[in-house]
């Protein structure tokens, strides 16, 4: 490996290629993340993580890759994915990552509106989808594959190399051009932008956000040093469990910013459907999941819980009504437990609690947050009452994702936190939107001087799109802009609100409030498959599909009983008077979630028209 003690006074600016070159300097065997290779965790030490990143960095320059080009990566969580970031960072060119669910057409779109001119791709499956929209991408130049099986000598495309083929010509870079990477590291500046970051596209295509250099280390100041993290603040005895998508920018913050700023151990998922097993094994100490992670989680427990003897079952709700009784003091108190229900807990550690954390993966989880949607406070008032520590958060891809956290010690349920340091928040005064300024937001959309003419305001202002109010010094998100129903009684009714309060039980998947301009609301329901159908296994209810599970009456009759629960606590305006269950699961593919899993409304309303229509007499939604 080359001798990089003398290289740490040679770069002006701070990137994250920088922090991990440091960090390879000063502890060079310790690791830094790990990956698991035919069932068996293989460990990267910082050192040779930089060693990779630079020979990667030499390829790129190799090929030509100038300050500015855009490299994408579309993969799941993997070793190559942050190799890439880092080695396109090192060589000032900007990241574009593509969800690993992006159907053909929009990896077309996504490529084309970049101009990438670089793209690693994941295996056969990523590399067919880019050879279908090949013809309209003038400018990608190269397509990296990282997996051979099923590609090599199959494919006829002078543009393909392998991954080993791409560190060779890195390696033979290097032997000739040794300073090369470093005298661009050099050239580095805080507005060169790093990351385009496509945004979910719920109401149009997807926009890319650019962010800078100066965004993201902003990003970490706030985080990191600023208090508006964990307390005390990530370090390198933390470990993580990276299973998001990593071009989410939420998940780019604990996989790729945190890793490098703080030193903490990435651990990668091997796929998104073995996560509870990977939790389980990993045990992380910090844990970061959207709303959907969430509830599937607490789905889960209804789910063993049906299938556990009677005597375990009983027990077992018995701790829970006690982790409820503790959570709901916790509340209370901003998340500080009492003498009281310290004393509890203890109890319930030695009965329960350990047993269940070390189960769900979460033994020694020391902070968890939930973020990037809206989320039920009593899911996390659960995970609160077993013992482990939740934070809701909230930011967005345009400002960095910094915007407020609900701080250790501090937490109020049903608020998004209060704002970091830094970080300017206000409410316009008549429409009610949440506006951030601060160094984290964003340079603007790539190709849209419009777009971002309407996103930030001449004084530097960014409208989040996002309705608040202020609960103290902590914020509350009431609802999407784009997402308030008017009834035709003049009622305005925030619908993530009661969209969430139906989730929060765990045999339903998805709600979609409707009534815009109509005397009544109604709801699209799509039920768990999981826990409805082992609770229709369990009342030998027999089905085949999905579609026939949902359409068995008594699962109707289940649903019912939670919409007449929630419309129990709810004003009349704002209660349901009749919801239709989905015949299907909605689908990413489909068009019909984004890849964050956010709902497309207006799809979902044109897929479903004919269930809509039956809700409101034959009379179509305008």
């Amino acid at each position: 490996m080359t001798d990089m003690t003398d290289l740490k006074t040679a770069v002006h600016t701070t990137t994250i290629a920088t922090r991990v070159r440091d960090r390879a300097v000063e502890t060079p065997g310790r690791v830094a993340m790990r990956e698991k290779d035919l069932g068996i965790w293989q460990e990267v030490t910082w050192g040779t993580y930089w060693d990779t990143v630079l020979t990667v960095a030499h390829a790129l320059l190799a090929l030509g890759v100038e300050p500015g080009d855009r490299v994408a990566v579309h993969a799941e969580n993997r070793r190559e994915w942050l190799y890439t970031d880092l080695a396109t960072v090192a060589v000032r060119g900007t990241t574009m990552g593509l969800y690993p669910t992006n159907p053909a057409a929009e990896v077309g779109y996504l490529l084309r509106h970049s101009g990438s001119k670089i793209l690693i791709a994941e295996d056969q499956e990523q590399l067919d989808k880019v050879l279908e929209t090949t013809a309209d991408l003038p400018d990608l130049e190269r397509i990296v594959y990282v997996e051979p099986r099923g590609i090599a000598g199959r494919y006829d495309d002078p543009r393909l190399m392998s991954w080993q083929d791409l560190l060779d010509l890195g390696a033979r870079h290097r032997e000739e051009y040794a300073d090369a990477v470093e005298e661009r590291m050099a050239g580095a500046r805080p507005e060169d932008v790093m990351v385009l970051a496509y945004t979910s596209g719920t109401t149009g295509p997807p926009k890319g956000a650019m962010l800078t250099v100066a965004n993201v280390e902003f990003a970490i100041a706030a985080l990191v040093e600023g208090g508006g993290f964990s307390d005390p603040p990530p370090g390198p005895r933390d470990l993580i469990l990276s299973y998001l998508p990593l071009c989410h920018i939420a998940e780019r913050i604990f996989t790729t910013w945190f890793n490098a700023a703080t030193g903490v151990q990435v651990n990668f998922a091997e796929s998104i459907e073995t996560v509870p097993a990977n939790l389980v094994e990993v045990q992380p100490t910090i844990l970061f999941g959207v709303p959907r992670i969430w509830e599937k989680i607490l789905a889960s427990v209804e789910i063993r819980l049906g299938s556990a003897t009677p005597v375990k079952r009983w027990t077992t709700r018995f701790w829970l009504r006690l982790a409820d009784r503790i959570g709901s003091v916790l509340v209370r108190h901003g998340g500080r437990h009492t003498l009281t229900t310290r004393l509890l807990y203890a109890v319930g550690w030695v009965f329960c609690f350990r047993a269940l954390r070390e189960r769900l993966g979460m033994r020694r989880v020391r902070y968890a947050a939930s973020g990037a949607a809206p989320i039920a406070p009593e899911v996390l008032k659960f995970f609160m009452g077993i013992g482990v520590a939740m934070h809701e958060v909230y930011g967005m891809t345009e400002n960095t994702a910094i915007a407020t956290s609900n701080r250790p010690g501090r937490v109020k349920l049903g608020t998004v936190g209060e704002r970091h340091t830094g970080c300017e928040i206000r409410l316009d005064e008549d429409t009610g939107e949440i506006l951030t300024r601060h160094p984290g937001t964003f340079a603007g959309y790539w190709r849209d001087e419009e777009a971002t003419r309407r996103a930030v305001e001449p004084g530097g202002w960014l409208r989040t799109g996002d309705l608040g109010a202020w609960d103290g010094d902590h914020l509350r998100v009431t609802g999407r802009v784009k997402e308030i129903i008017i009834t035709s009684g003049g009622k305005n009714v925030a619908a993530p609100m009661i969209e969430n309060e139906l989730k929060v039980s765990p045999y339903i998947r998805e709600a979609i409030v409707l009534g815009d301009r109509r005397a009544f609301l109604t709801a699209l329901i799509g039920v768990e498959l999981d826990t409805v159908g082992e609770w229709a296994t369990r009342r030998r209810i027999p089905y085949t599909t999905y579609r026939d599970l949902s359409e068995r009456d008594e699962v109707r009759a289940l649903v019912q009983d939670v919409v007449s629960e929630v419309n129990a606590g709810l004003a009349r305006p704002e209660q349901i008077k009749d919801f239709r269950l989905l015949p299907k699961e909605l689908d990413h593919e489909d068009g019909e979630l984004t890849a964050t899993q956010k709902v497309k409304r207006r799809a979902v309303e044109r897929a479903f028209a004919d269930l809509i229509e039956e809700l409101y007499g034959g009379r179509a939604l305008r």
